[in-house]
């Protein structure tokens, strides 16, 4: 898809500014004056972390897949610390994750869950987020209590992760047991009866050993969506023993309790037939509600134990074995508006809506889910560092085993009484289009239907290794096979006579990544490099894993589907400054992604399909000043539906999810020795509905238009341990669409908020 002329010329200034900058890096890193900052662990205006030695150094990946400091990594990957996630006030991964550009949300339809949905590239990655290097599978909504950082790898990786949807993935590092005391508690309130409560408390328990324990607790509802309220309880617990010798191991526990009311949002044109607005959202209030107070509700539950254990098998070398078994439950009953039927040009008793004396009525459509996961997962790996003639190498060798079973029902609900439908409408659960009522009465019941049942196993043997080719040069290799299987059965029939269909399929593959890095100097980079990625067709179509026999459909109904595959080239350049409190970087990037199945002549499939994304990122994270913070950056996409089938008019356009332009910044000022002001610009091109690998244009086309958010904060320090943090969320009340599926709803963004929390540091 050709961009505009305005369009490219924005990416061309941004790209050209970019390359100008990166180009005058190496002088810069060499002669820019270092800005000293404090040292204080409790300074939250400093991206840094400390070390050993009281100094600051740049935040790193936790994994040991990352054989190189970032800076000497040969692809795009942001690292979000701790201080950001505090400061900016976010209680969810999709509060925080719109710090870094290039991610957005997908809406939970098309058969996805109500659950975390980021997109990453023009690729659904809701099932690539990973808790301290294992996969995080289940649908849910996560909490960011227990976080230290989040990492997030952009571009194809399944040389890091195994199976994926190549657009990236997400890794949620959690808080660790630290050798030294600490007590840090915040008790916040503010508008929409918002409250929270958190305590992180550590204790040295013995010479080398440590406890730490977090618990949160918080409730609320979400601004202009007044019938929208939530409850949540979490606890996480972790010891360690022989912390920071040659043999370590700690122990640690992770429990979340989340009830909500599910919002599905609003509807769109193709409600009533008739498009009230250019977008193809209709054009009700952001603020109308469609679910029922008395039936509708949204249960997370999730339990995970961990075990890591390490050895220093030499000065060098390292053997770490990281166990992990866990239990999440995505359980929900939710009205969706644009479902129930839509208007009917007859008259019809069984019609969605209809235009009645004047006012449109509408049927409240249901969606439901159960869907309990148990994972087990254990990954070994060795890593260190070692010398062959003139070349040093820096090395992670590792083995993947996991289980992770699937169960899936949804729910029959049947009204015996609620809001009446008039005639020519017949039944309950009816409510007018443009002034719906979530307190409508009803009763009724909710009976679980049949239960499906699916286990993926998969075994993966890695390799990486980053040569160090004399002082400039480096050579960054990676390498993963999978063996990949998805079994289980399918039900139908009735639950009271319930007929299992058992299916499965297996698959193994081979990924990599090749990346050349030059070092003008010790604190920049250029690079290169090229990864793969392959996606199964169980979980092509989605986010989530299911079971089948892997095959397609038509022609291909007895042929077992090869994985899609993903490819990325990427070229970038990075800078350190100021000790390592500043870091810049900017890429260029391609990724494609092949063999989507798709109908080429009437009734003959194949798997041609093709999607395209291009473009340019910028980031930058850090201290300009002592006293001033950025973190940020800028994406440029431009994607397109390369290949879809032969009477898809859509090929040609943009893909869903995939705005054209993304920028975010969040920065603080240190204004004096107690006060520090900032807060957040973000903006979100045009983005279009729709799901995994499906353009979102066409003369139907819905999207979400673009917009700006502006966020505000202010600290104030009321000692040297006690500090007030105040946090405006859509400080000018902007009303928005966060995301739309293109088919039957569109999600509007929470109004305007405040929040003031008391911060105590002990």
């Amino acid at each position: 898809m050709s961009v505009s002329n305005a369009a490219a010329l924005r990416a061309l200034l941004f790209a050209s500014s970019a390359a100008g900058l990166m180009c005058a890096a190496p002088a810069m890193a060499a002669e820019a004056p270092t800005a000293p900052v404090a040292a204080d662990p409790q300074d939250s205006t400093n991206l840094g972390t400390i070390d050993v030695n009281g100094q600051r150094t740049r935040r790193e990946p936790m994994s040991a897949e990352f054989v190189a400091p970032l800076v000497d990594t040969p692809r795009s990957v942001t690292v979000i610390p701790q201080q950001v996630i505090e400061q900016i006030g976010a209680t969810s991964l999709q509060d925080l994750l719109r710090t870094s550009p290039g991610i957005t949300f997908g809406a939970g339809e098309g058969g996805q869950p109500l659950a975390d949905r980021p997109f990453i590239r023009g690729q659904a990655s809701g099932n690539n987020i990973f808790v301290d290097g294992i996969r995080d599978t289940g649908g849910q909504q996560r909490e960011i209590f227990n976080l230290e950082q989040v990492e997030i790898i952009k571009g194809p990786d399944s040389v890091y992760s195994g199976r994926g949807s190549g657009g990236g993935s997400i890794n949620l590092g959690s808080k660790q047991p630290r050798l030294t005391d600490f007590t840090n508690v915040s008790l916040g309130g503010g508008t929409d009866s918002y409250w929270r409560g958190t305590i992180d408390q550590n204790w040295r328990i013995a010479e080398n050993s440590a406890l730490r324990i977090n618990l949160m607790h918080a409730s609320g509802d979400i601004a202009n969506r007044d019938a929208v309220d939530y409850d949540k309880l979490g606890v996480a617990g972790s010891i360690g023993f022989g912390l920071d010798t040659d043999t370590s191991l700690v122990l640690s526990a992770f429990y979340l309790d989340s009830d909500q009311m599910p919002d599905y949002g609003i509807p769109l044109f193709t409600k009533i037939g008739v498009r009230t607005t250019d977008t193809g959202i209709l054009d009700v209030p952001y603020n109308s509600f469609y679910g029922l107070k008395a039936r509708d509700y949204l249960t997370n539950e999730v339990r995970s134990a961990t075990a890591k254990f390490e050895r220093r098998l030499l000065p060098n070398v390292t053997l770490r074995n990281v166990t992990r078994y866990a239990e999440t439950l995505n359980d929900y009953v939710v009205t969706n508006p644009g479902d129930g039927g839509n208007i009917s040009s007859t008259a019809s008793a069984t019609a969605g809506v209809r235009l009645i004396d004047g006012v449109y009525w509408m049927k409240r459509g249901i969606k439901s889910r159960w869907n309990p996961t148990d994972t087990l997962a254990n990954v070994t790996e060795i890593f260190g560092t070692f010398e062959t003639g003139s070349l040093k190498h820096s090395f992670d060798l590792g083995l993947e085993l996991t289980s992770e079973t699937n169960r899936n029902a949804s729910y029959a609900v049947t009204t015996t009484s609620g809001s009446a439908c008039p005639a020519p409408l017949v039944g309950f659960d009816c409510t007018p289009v443009y002034n719906p009522n979530p307190n409508d009465p009803w009763t009724g019941t909710i009976v679980k239907g049949l239960v499906s049942e699916s286990t993926t196993k998969t075994t993966g043997v890695f390799a990486f290794d980053s040569i160090a080719i004399g002082e400039q040069w480096l050579l960054n290799l990676g390498l993963r096979w999978d063996k990949y299987s998805a079994k289980g059965s399918n039900a139908s029939g009735t639950v009271a006579a319930p007929v299992y269909t058992p299916v499965g399929a297996e698959w193994d593959f081979v990924n990599y990544q090749v990346g050349l890095v030059y070092k003008p100097t010790e604190h920049t980079s250029v690079y290169a490099s090229y990864a793969t990625s392959s996606t199964p067709p169980t979980i092509s179509a989605g986010d989530q894993n299911t079971a089948s026999n892997g095959t397609g459909t038509g022609n291909l109904a007895t042929t077992l589907l090869d994985p899609e595959e993903t490819t990325s080239i990427e070229v970038g350049a990075k800078a350190s400054f100021f000790r390592d409190q500043l870091q810049l970087s900017a890429s260029l990037f391609r990724t494609t992604r092949e063999k989507a199945q798709v109908l080429v002549d009437v009734g003959v499939y194949a798997q041609v399909g093709e999607v395209e994304v291009r473009g340019l990122e910028i980031g930058f994270s850090g201290n300009v000043t002592p006293e001033w913070q950025v973190f940020g950056g800028y994406t440029w996409q431009d994607s397109e539906l390369v290949r879809g089938a032969y009477n898809n008019v859509n090929t040609g356009d943009q893909l869903a999810n995939t705005p054209e332009h993304n920028f975010s910044l969040f920065s603080t000022y240190k204004v004096t020795s107690k006060l520090t002001l900032g807060g957040g610009v973000y903006y979100v091109g045009d983005s279009f509905g729709g799901n995994q690998g499906g353009a979102g244009g066409g003369s139907n086309a819905v999207y979400a238009p673009a917009h700006t958010r502006v966020d505000a904060f202010a600290s104030y320090a009321l000692t040297d341990r006690v500090g007030l943090q105040l946090n405006v969320q859509n400080a000018t009340d902007k009303e928005y669409i966060l995301r739309t599926n293109g088919v039957h709803h569109a999600d509007p963004a929470p109004g305007r908020s405040a929040t003031l929390a008391l911060n105590m540091r002990f």
